[in-house]
């Protein structure tokens, strides 16, 4: 498959408004100018968005301008392109601080001595109430209440900001400011990024393309999302991203070869078909975890992280090397097994930690613990207590000296 080809089919949902069309403007050499945008909603980004970014730096190796935009001011908005509710509305200062680690999340998968960043605050902050006017008189407002998850919120009594009609538009006004010729993006953003080949088309009588990644599913066939709370993150430790991926759904190998690693398509194709003969699963996972904690991480991550899953999950055995964290006495002696998880952030939060313990997933030394409330202090063995979570999450705490 030569590099056109791929980069118009792998993780491609579908392209607008044609693919020969688009395939023709590549094969042209001309230097096209490419973006994909972010809204600064959470602090890190996940394995969900590798899709678009690899397909960005895909674009970059080839020579194209490229951007990646982070969407400061639109994120002031809130998009609700697969929501079934009004996104709540973010400060300056919590976008400031999500945005802040970005760059250094993105750059596991992108090369930004080839990749610009650019804030859309920079220009959408200086349109003026006229400005927005005129580029509102190019959209229609039927176009968007007629999108499926906005009728629903309408016919089920639900509140529409009008603030949020603006998103496309502003969003838009990002692709017509970058001159765009391509935007990547998720099919959930196709409305959205139409916006942007309708003010390219009639403000500069240019014809733009979109191309709509296929959605990354998490271990339960869901899109993986930051709302969901169903995310692998490129932040996530290395034994814990090599444990997130073996729990992925068997029918889910292919698609994370496909769009989460750098493997190449024939050997992608060697592996569908080995899993049509028969071979076993778990070890197939094993090398999709091996090959993505590597290019996320190390190679070196990679083989300890491995060891370590066969040590503890297949093998149950201790693992060698047990996290530890030491707290301060005044909170130790007061601290329930719900604090104990929270500020270890062994778990994301404080309700997922009640959660767990009620569950019976969580044990102290190989004692299961089923009470959110049972105090820390009475189960230490000399100043320390061993708390497991699930199969990988362990951690050993202690009294600060």
């Amino acid at each position: 498959m030569d590099k056109i080809e791929e980069l118009l089919t792998r993780g491609v949902a579908n392209i607008l408004p044609n693919k020969e069309e688009l395939r023709k403007l590549l094969l042209s050499k001309k230097r096209l100018n490419i973006y994909f945008g972010i809204d600064p909603t959470s602090t890190h980004i996940h394995l969900g968005h590798g899709v678009p970014l690899r397909k960005l730096q895909a674009f970059a190796n080839l020579g194209h301008n490229v951007t990646l935009l982070i969407g400061d001011f639109t994120a002031l908005i809130g998009d609700t392109s697969d929501k079934d509710k009004e996104r709540p509305s973010l400060t300056p200062e919590e976008i400031k601080r999500n945005f802040k680690t970005y760059k250094n999340q993105a750059q596991k998968i992108l090369d930004f001595s080839k990749i610009r960043v650019r804030y859309n605050s920079e220009w959408l902050k200086t349109l003026t109430i006229s400005d927005a006017i005129r580029l509102g008189k190019l959209f229609s407002t039927n176009d968007f209440v007629s999108r499926e998850l906005i009728q629903k919120r309408l016919t089920g009594g639900k509140r529409v900001g009008l603030h949020e009609v603006l998103y496309p538009l502003m969003q838009g006004y990002d692709s017509y400011y970058l001159n765009t010729d391509i935007q990547l993006g998720g099919t959930d953003q196709t409305f959205n990024m139409q916006a942007g080949r309708t003010l390219q088309k009639i403000l500069r009588k240019k014809e733009s393309f979109i191309i709509a990644n296929v959605f990354l599913e998490d271990t339960d066939g869901r899109k993986m999302s930051k709302t969901l709370g169903n995310a692998i993150w490129l932040t996530d430790k290395p034994q814990d991203m090599y444990a997130k991926i073996m729990a992925i759904n068997d029918n889910l190998i292919v698609q994370y070869f496909t769009l989460e690693t750098n493997v190449e398509i024939k050997e992608i194709e060697r592996i569908k078909t080995e899993i049509k003969l028969g071979k076993n699963p778990m070890e197939i996972k094993k090398e999709l975890a091996r090959i993505i904690v590597t290019e996320l991480h190390s190679e070196k991550d990679a083989t300890d992280t491995k060891e370590n899953f066969e040590k503890v999950v297949q093998r149950k055995e201790a693992p060698s090397h047990i996290p530890e964290q030491f707290f301060p006495r005044s909170f130790v002696s007061n601290a329930t097994i719900t604090d104990a998880l929270e500020r270890s952030q062994i778990v994301a939060s404080r309700s997922q930690a009640k959660r767990v313990i009620a569950q019976g997933g969580t044990a102290v030394y190989d004692t299961k613990v089923t009470d959110p409330n049972t105090p820390i202090a009475p189960l230490m063995r000399n100043g320390e207590i061993i708390v497991r979570v699930g199969k990988r999450n362990i951690v050993k705490i202690g009294t600060e000296s």
